[in-house]
C-alpha cells in the first residue's frame, strides 16, 4: 500500500487537528508538502507531538513552529545535549554544509528543507531535504544526485581539513547501498546489463528475478558501484570547491544560529532556491 499523496496528508492533518487547538495561520497544507512518505499514524505523531510541545510552551494555540518543531523532532531525531567544543562545532558545519551545497546545486536532488549542527540521535548534525511533490518512481540521475548529496559532508571535511573523520559512516552506507541497487537490481550498468543479480531482502536467491551470481558477476558489481561512487566523489569535489563561498557563506550561518530553515540555508548559502535544470550533460553512469 502506497503512503497518501499531498492531498491525502493534508486531509489526514485536518481530521487529526479537529480536536487541537490550531492557531489560524497555520497552513496545513505546507505541513502536508514536508511530509512525503508518511502514513497517518506518522501524521497522528506528529500533530500529537505538536499537541505537546505546545502545552510545554505555554501556547493557548497550536502554531506552525509548534508543528514544525515536532516534525523535526519524528523526522530527525530527539535533540541531545552534548557539549560540543568550538573545533567539533565548525567541523560539524562543515559537514552538514557540505551536504546542503551539494543539494542545492546538483540537478534531481530534493530540496534543502533545514540545516542542523545541533546533535540528534547518534548525529551531531543534520540536514533534512524532501521533494516539491510525491515521488515514487527514481529516475537515473536523481539516485545519481542522492549519491553526490551523501558525498557531499565528507568531500567538505576534505576540502577544508584536509582529514576526514567517522561522521561520515552512515552516509557512506547510504549511497553504497544506493549504488548496489542501481548495478544489481535496477539494471543501470551497462557493463551488467538489465538483470537482476542481487536478491531482493528476505527473498532469497531463488525468488523469482534474482539469481546465484558467479563471482565474475560479484567482482564486476563491486568495480561498477565503486567506479560510480568514484566518479560522484570526484564531480562533488570539483563541485564544493568551485563554491567554496557559498559553503564558507553557509557555514557562517549555521555557526551564529546553529538551525536554519529552508528560506535561511539558501540565503545564507547565497544560492537560488530553484537550480537550473539537469541539461543534456548531465553525468549517468555510462
Amino acid at each position: 500500500m502506497q503512503p497518501p499523496d499531498r492531498a491525502g496528508r493534508e486531509a489526514i492533518l485536518r481530521v487529526h487537528t479537529r480536536s487541537v487547538p490550531l492557531d489560524p495561520k497555520v497552513d496545513l497544507g505546507a505541513l502536508a508538502s514536508s511530509t512525503p512518505g508518511m502514513v497517518g499514524a506518522d501524521l497522528a505523531n506528529v500533530v500529537n507531538e505538536a499537541a505537546l510541545l505546545a502545552a510545554r510552551r505555554n501556547h493557548e494555540r497550536v502554531n506552525t513552529s509548534d508543528l514544525n518543531d515536532a516534525l523535526e523532532r519524528i523526522v530527525l531525531g530527539a535533540e541531545r545535549k552534548v557539549m560540543l567544543s568550538e573545533d567539533d562545532r565548525r567541523r560539524t558545519a562543515y559537514h552538514e554544509a557540505g551536504h546542503a551545497i551539494v543539494g542545492m546545486l546538483t540537478p534531481g536532488a530534493d530540496p534543502v528543507r533545514k540545516v542542523s549542527i545541533i546533535p540528534r540521535g547518534q548525529a551531531l548534525g543534520v540536514t533534512f531535504s524532501a521533494p516539491d511533490a510525491d515521488r515514487f518512481n527514481f529516475e537515473q540521475h536523481m539516485l545519481l544526485a542522492q549519491i553526490k548529496v551523501a558525498l557531499g559532508g565528507r568531500t567538505a571535511e576534505e576540502l577544508v581539513f584536509d582529514d576526514i573523520t567517522t561522521g561520515a559512516e552512515s552516509d557512506i552506507q547510504h549511497l553504497t547501498q544506493i549504488a548496489r541497487y542501481m548495478v544489481g537490481r535496477w539494471g543501470m550498468s551497462p557493463s551488467v546489463g538489465p538483470i537482476a543479480v542481487i536478491p531482493i531482502d528476505g527473498m532469497g536467491p531463488f525468488f523469482p528475478g534474482s539469481s546465484e551470481t558467479s563471482e565474475e558477476t560479484q567482482r564486476l558489481i563491486d568495480e561498477e558501484v565503486r567506479r560510480i561512487v568514484e566518479r560522484a566523489h570526484e564531480e562533488v569535489t570539483e563541485l564544493v570547491g568551485t563554491h567554496r563561498s557559498n559553503l564558507d557563506s553557509l557555514v557562517a550561518g549555521l555557526l551564529e544560529h546553529e538551525t536554519l530553515n529552508e528560506t535561511a540555508a539558501y540565503a545564507a548559502a547565497g544560492l537560488p532556491r530553484n537550480p537550473a535544470p539537469a541539461s543534456e550533460e548531465t553525468p549517468s553512469v555510462v
